[in-house]
């Protein structure tokens, strides 16, 4: 998978996407501010989201309507997004110092009209949101445009995933990446469940990553170990700003420290390599092996009192050791001498 100027493969370091969701507060020039943040945090990319509230849904007190068992608790679904959308005529300038900055910019689109708009600034990629999984005919026009698609699984079943799928491969788009998510805000770590990133990637043929609402580093951390090559986090500039995202993101110093991790766990998973690094070589220097403990004359036994397996690891290996005992030596030895298979008599 190519975005932009990134490749995403086994080979190359894990995507870091920075979302900035509803995390400007109403402020272009924190969203501005934020993009640059992410930047210096070491995030690859800058994420937004492209919906009005009017796209996802319709001003009603209805029961239906009423968001109940979250952060957001009390506001009906009019209400939420349209205090957590991104204006549209924002995008552009976003974009731009996005690209000033050397990140990568892409959004989540919501319905047709939103796609519309962001082929229109020439997205490199495209991100289905998790509660939008099931909505194969917008799944369907985000594919048909020719570039990757990203789908977070928050509340997908097993079904949902196979139908967001072929409606990609429909379109004739094989370019598609899965990512792992727990749709909770926050979202409990026992929940987490990063053992499905590698299941993700074999079951499907797929990239796969994380979407992360959990608090912290350490599932981003263990997502890398699993496989993760994208990870997608939310990211506020101060969690002063506050707003409906603030509870369940990252600010710069948190964002930046995750990233470290996130760079020093793909260090320690490493490649696979039964050759010895140079430092691994000296260090065999305090491996055990077999020496001369005791004054010996030519033509002693070889017994456990006079020969014995110690550190250091310069002498013979400790595999002959049973072989050796009751053989005798061709010369004399002291306490503390080598010997070789050589120095044995042939008897």
């Amino acid at each position: 998978m190519i975005i932009d100027n990134y490749t995403i493969d086994s080979e190359s370091p894990v995507f870091i996407i920075a979302e900035l969701s509803a995390n400007h507060n109403g402020s272009l020039e924190t969203a501005l501010e934020t993009v640059r943040a992410a930047k210096r945090a070491g995030a690859n990319c800058i994420k937004l989201q492209t919906y009005t509230a009017d796209t996802l849904t319709i001003n009603s007190d209805k029961e239906d309507f009423m968001i109940k068992g979250t952060i957001w608790e009390g506001k009906n679904y009019y209400q939420l997004y349209g205090e957590a959308y991104t204006p549209w005529e924002w995008h552009s300038e976003i974009m731009s110092v996005a690209k000033e900055e050397g990140l990568i910019c892409f959004s989540s689109p919501f319905d047709p009209t939103s796609v519309d708009f962001l082929e229109n600034l020439n997205v490199p990629a495209y991100k289905i949101a998790s509660f939008e999984i099931t909505d194969i005919p917008l799944i369907e026009y985000v594919a048909s445009k020719g570039k990757p698609v990203i789908i977070s699984t928050g509340i997908a079943t097993l079904e949902d995933i196979e139908l967001a799928i072929d409606a990609c491969h429909r379109m004739g788009n094989h370019d598609i990446a899965l990512l792992k998510c727990t749709s909770s805000y926050p979202a409990p770590i026992e929940e987490a469940n990063m053992v499905m990133v590698k299941d993700l990637a074999e079951r499907f043929n797929v990239i796969s990553g994380l979407s992360d609402h959990t608090l912290g580093s350490i599932v981003p951390i263990v997502a890398t170990c699993f496989g993760a090559r994208i990870i997608e986090k939310h990211f506020i500039l101060n969690h002063s700003i506050g707003g409906p995202d603030a509870s369940f993101s990252m600010d710069e110093k948190e964002f930046s420290d995750m990233v470290k991790a996130v760079r020093d766990a793909e260090k320690a998973i490493g490649v696979i390599d039964y050759n010895l690094t140079d430092k691994q070589v000296k260090g065999r220097d305090f491996s055990r092996s077999l020496y001369v403990v005791k004054d010996i004359k030519a033509g002693e036994v070889i017994t456990k009192e006079n020969v014995r397996s110690i550190r250091p690891g310069f002498g013979l290996h400790p595999q002959y050791y049973n072989d050796i005992l009751e053989k005798s030596f061709k010369k004399n030895f002291t306490s503390g001498d080598r010997f070789s298979i050589e120095d044995l008599s042939d008897e």
